[in-house]
């Protein structure tokens, strides 16, 4: 069975077809609810650096204190935006997936597929009814 983490928030509906995908994919994989266990500083670090990114682009806006704490003012350094995250675990955007060929941050939920260590799978069908058709394109 390949290693796969996802960082799952079972209340958001992109999260659970993100599970619900890699569970069709035939992977059980490790499940980590991180507002219940937040990811460390080091590990927030290791995955943004490892999707890519920049921490900014990991903050999720809707339904946070992101405009409360003011969020989008440039002063904030990385440091003290992962400090924001610790303290406020809502504000890491979902679902984060990490497989053998990447970690993502699989918004749509179909953004998990480009790194799932299986063949190209059937067709999917999310909670709202739309259709996700996999191409069988992965990372190399």
């Amino acid at each position: 069975m390949p290693d796969v983490t996802i960082y799952h928030n079972p209340a958001c509906g992109t999260s659970r077809n993100t599970l619900a995908l890699i569970r069709h994919a035939g992977i059980e994989p490790t499940v980590i609810e991180y507002l219940k266990t937040p990811p460390s500083k080091d590990k927030l670090r290791e995955l943004v650096a490892a999707m890519g990114t920049t921490v900014r682009a990991l903050l999720r806006k809707k339904g946070t204190p992101y405009e409360e704490l003011q969020l989008d003012d440039p002063k904030w350094s990385d440091e003290q935006l992962l400090d924001f995250m610790q303290q406020h675990p809502i504000l890491i955007n979902r679902p984060i997936v990490t497989t053998p060929l990447g970690t993502v941050l699989s918004r749509p939920s179909e953004a998990v597929l480009e790194i799932l260590p299986v063949p190209k799978l059937a067709p999917f069908t999310k909670e709202d009814g739309e259709l996700v058709v996999d191409t069988g394109a992965r990372r190399a």
